[in-house]
């Protein structure tokens, strides 16, 4: 059933990528098979995806498919690496509006590159830039024709309407039979892919590794970084969904291997990049697909379509695969939580339309670079934002948290002694804060003879943090200020220990809590009184 599925959407992608139709089947074939037999996701179905349509057509059109080839085996390489380096749970952490941002800004370049051949409009070629589709679209509207249209509407309603009658016979499959059936029985106008694009091979081309010039392996890095990133994102999500639909746990880091070893060798037989499908790897689990067998049937299936049947594939109509596509990009836009994501904070608001627009607008590529520095910038705000700084008593008329065995008021009524201070830092102390850290330590007029610096709040510290403490130590120090630690946690104690700040500190100046900081205090400020 899969194998079924998967027919006619490896022929658009391929097709809407600007490559052969029967690329896309070897992509299906190829790496099909690779992803089920070696992945961490027992059913995961891999193949050509939506997802890569604009980055390929790119990549073809600049490079030829000598490029696109090259910037596919890179990207497997890349993949492989990530996976034998444990970086399957981090990839997971690409922030959700960029995902989403991309995604629908994807599903909306797919759907706009269809409508020539969903109405059949009289156009030379089609032009590559987002605004510029739809300006020329506006200008050819009088040309369309209506047994094309006629054609694509039909898939369109029947692709829609066909779940109503059953799940076990796909409607894509219907649809495109269907609309083939028409199309030569009736002797209609209407341009196919043997019309565009001559015969379609019916068998897999004997392998062949792509030339792999040092420059052009410059040139194309970054795009090969987007694909390794975009099959790295979608086979995860992937497989989450189809761990919540069969109660099993996937393995990350063997996916994105698996994904990898496919887009190393897809390339050898002439295929495109791939990764995992979530709408086949639904269908599967949906059908009873359990085991990886599933999907290394689904492409032995595949390949005996191609080598039996491959030829007739000539047959179907450009508007049928118009209308199959423009169903997959509404489904892949996710339009739903598209707009939910506008109820939330404003900053990930930001980052959704910011991801979504550079999509349609600039490049695939920037906009993901973008979306994730974007995300990580005002995520790094708002972690400084949550870090508080400031004086014992100006902190405590906000926060009067309990201590471990003390009732909420016990901190206020201890007694600090005539010329210590106590300063307190809640929060991550990492670049973002320190220098909330420095402009409060730069309000203190008088200096005191011991100031305890109080970090039982501070799960974290990083490089800039720790420059701003030494920093801060080596001034206090140069003024005759005495610094005590207290409650240091144990991520900011290795550091410190590993720095030598803690040597330089003097091991009886850094306190277990408050109540030991300042008995440390008062026994300082006796013997510098005694002396």
């Amino acid at each position: 059933v899969v194998g079924i599925v998967a027919l006619p959407l490896a022929i658009a992608f391929a097709i809407a990528s600007g490559v052969k139709p029967e690329q896309g089947l070897f992509t299906a074939i190829i790496a099909g098979f690779l992803i089920s037999a070696l992945g961490g996701s027992r059913v995961q179905i891999g193949g050509p995806t939506g997802a890569f349509i604009v980055i390929v057509y790119d990549i073809v059109g600049r490079h030829g498919y000598e490029g696109l080839a090259t910037a596919t085996l890179l990207a497997g390489v890349m993949l492989i690496v990530m996976g034998l380096s444990g970086l399957g749970a981090v990839i997971k952490y690409i922030p959700y509006p960029v995902t989403v941002g991309f995604t629908a800004g994807i599903a909306l370049i797919i759907l706009s590159g269809q409508l020539r051949d969903l109405l059949g409009l009289e156009m030379d070629s089609v032009p590559a830039g987002f605004v510029d589709k739809w300006v020329a679209y506006a200008g050819s509207l009088g040309t369309a024709h209506a047994a094309s249209a006629a054609i694509g509407g039909l898939v369109l309603v029947v692709i829609v309407f066909w779940r109503r009658v059953t799940y076990r016979v796909p409607g894509s499959i219907v649809a495109l039979v269907l609309a083939t059936a028409l199309v030569h029985g009736l002797d209609l106008p209407v341009d196919t892919i043997g019309s565009r694009f001559g015969t379609v091979a019916s068998s897999l081309p004997m392998p062949r590794l792509p030339a792999l010039s040092p420059a052009l392996v410059r040139e194309l890095f970054p795009a090969a970084v987007t694909i390794a990133l975009l099959a790295g994102i979608e086979s995860l999500l992937s497989a989450v969904v189809a761990d919540g639909m069969t109660g099993r746990r996937h393995r990350s880091n063997m996916e994105l291997v698996a994904q990898g070893i496919a887009n190393v060798v897809s390339p050898i037989f002439g295929g495109i990049p791939a990764t995992g499908a979530i709408a086949r790897t639904a269908t599967n689990v949906k059908n009873g697909g359990r085991t990886p067998v599933a999907g290394m049937v689904h492409a032995v299936v595949l390949l005996l379509i191609l080598l039996f049947f491959g030829k007739w594939a000539a047959l179907i109509p450009m508007p049928a695969l118009a209308g199959i596509l423009v169903v997959v990009a509404y489904h892949m836009g996710e339009w739903r939580l598209f707009a939910r994501l506008f109820r939330g904070p404003k900053s990930d608001v930001l980052v959704l339309l910011a991801t979504f627009l550079l999509t349609i607008l600039v490049d695939l590529t920037v906009a993901i670079q973008v979306g994730v520095v974007l995300a990580a910038f005002l995520f790094m705000r708002r972690m400084a934002e949550v870090t508080e700084v400031g004086f014992l008593s100006e902190i405590l008329d906000d926060d009067e948290e309990m201590e471990k065995g003390e009732d909420p008021g016990a901190v206020r009524e201890r007694s600090i002694p005539h010329g210590v201070e106590v300063f307190q830092v809640t929060g991550p102390f990492f670049f973002g804060a320190a220098d909330k850290f420095q402009t409060a330590l730069g309000r203190i007029r008088d200096r005191p003879r011991v100031l305890i610096l109080r970090l039982r709040r501070v799960p974290i510290l990083d490089a800039t943090g720790l420059q701003a403490l030494e920093s801060m130590l080596s001034q206090l120090r140069a003024e005759g200020t005495t610094v005590l630690f207290s409650g240091l946690q144990p991520q900011p104690r290795r550091v410190l220990e590993k720095a030598g700040v803690l040597v330089a500190l003097g091991a009886d100046n850094a306190c277990a809590d408050l109540e030991s900081a300042l008995a440390r205090a008062r026994e300082l400020m006796a013997t510098q009184d005694a002396a």
